[in-house]
C-alpha cells in the first residue's frame, strides 16, 4: 500500500485553501447553521438555535490533541496496518455495521443506541433530549473544524483504490481527516446519553466506541483520527459539564429519557440487534 507523497500532501491542501474561501465541508460533521431538533420548531427565516460555548469558553484542541503521527513513524505504521488489515472486512456484518453508522446527528444516534436502550425511542416524545444533542453538536463541530484545518491530514483510501463503504466522493477526499468528527460526536453523545441513562451507561459506551471504530472499518479514517476523536469528544464534553444552560438541559432530558423509557414504545428489530451483537463481537481492531 502506497500513501501520496507529502509534496502532494502538501500542494493539494495549499491548492485547497487556496482555491476556496472556506475550508472544505467536513462529511464527519454538520455545517454549524443545522437547525436545532427543539420542542420549538425552527420556524421559517428563525435562526437556528446557537452553541451552548462562547469562543472563550471552548477548550483550545490544538493544545489538547497531540499533532498526527509522523510519517514512517510507529504509530503511522499501525494506522497503515489498521486500514490495510480493515479491507478484507468487505461484506462481513462488521463492514455492514460500519455503512450503518455513517449516519449521525441527534436523530440517528437514538437509532443507533435503540439496541442498547432496548427500545426504540418516539423522538415526538424527547424534544429536550433532541434539542440538548443538536445543541452540543454545534460544539462538537466547531472543536473539530479547529484541528482539521490546521492540520489538513489527507484521508486513507487517497491515492489507493482500497475499498471504503461509502460512495468516493471528491468532497469526501478533499476534506481533512485528523481528527474524527463521527468520532468526536459519537464518543461526546454515548458521555451525554450514558448520564441520561446511568443504568446503561456500559453498553451506551461499548457502543459509542464502536461507533467511531467503524470510522476505521470503513477506511475513511485513520486508527490515530478516530483516538484523537474520542479525546476531543470527551474534552468537549468536560467543558459543557462547566456550563449552567448545558447542565439544566442534561437534568431537563434525562427526567425525559426516563419517561420515555418507562412509557416503553417500539422494540428495535430483533433481527437488527442481532447482527449488530455479532459485528460487535468481530475483532475488527485486534492486531
Amino acid at each position: 500500500m502506497r500513501r501520496p507523497p507529502v509534496t502532494t500532501a502538501l500542494s493539494l491542501a495549499a491548492l485547497l485553501l487556496a482555491c476556496a474561501p472556506a475550508p472544505a465541508a467536513d462529511p464527519d460533521a454538520p455545517p454549524a447553521s443545522a437547525p436545532s431538533l427543539s420542542a420549538d420548531p425552527v420556524k421559517p427565516g428563525k435562526p437556528a438555535v446557537k452553541a451552548y460555548l462562547a469562543d472563550e469558553a471552548l477548550p483550545d484542541p490544538l493544545r489538547i490533541l497531540p499533532p498526527p503521527p509522523a510519517h514512517h513513524s510507529p504509530l503511522d505504521a499501525a494506522d497503515h496496518a489498521a486500514f490495510a488489515s480493515t479491507r478484507a472486512l468487505k461484506g462481513t456484518p462488521r463492514w455492514n455495521l460500519a455503512a450503518d453508522d455513517v449516519a449521525e446527528g441527534a436523530a440517528a444516534v437514538l437509532e443507533n443506541f435503540a439496541c442498547v436502550l432496548g427500545v426504540r425511542i418516539d423522538q415526538g416524545r424527547v424534544p429536550a433530549t433532541l434539542n440538548l444533542l443538536e445543541r452540543a453538536r454545534m460544539d462538537l463541530v466547531h472543536m473539530t473544524r479547529i484541528p482539521k484545518v490546521h492540520y489538513r491530514r489527507l484521508r486513507p483510501f487517497v491515492g489507493n483504490e482500497a475499498p471504503i463503504c461509502v460512495q468516493r466522493t471528491q468532497a469526501l477526499a478533499d476534506s481533512f481527516s485528523y481528527p474524527s468528527g463521527h468520532a468526536t460526536q459519537g464518543w461526546a453523545y454515548a458521555l451525554i446519553m450514558a448520564a441520561l441513562v446511568p443504568e446503561k451507561s456500559t453498553a451506551i459506551l461499548a457502543r459509542g466506541r464502536a461507533y467511531g471504530e467503524s470510522r476505521v472499518v470503513c477506511g475513511v479514517h485513520w486508527l490515530s483520527d478516530v483516538s484523537a476523536g474520542r479525546t476531543n469528544g470527551s474534552s468537549t464534553f468536560a467543558a459543557l459539564m462547566g456550563d449552567a444552560v448545558f447542565r439544566a438541559d442534561l437534568d431537563k432530558a434525562r427526567g425525559e429519557m426516563k419517561a420515555a423509557l418507562a412509557a416503553g414504545g417500539t422494540p428495535p428489530d430483533q433481527g437488527a440487534c442481532t447482527r449488530e451483537a455479532e459485528a460487535l463481537r468481530e475483532p475488527a481492531l485486534d492486531f
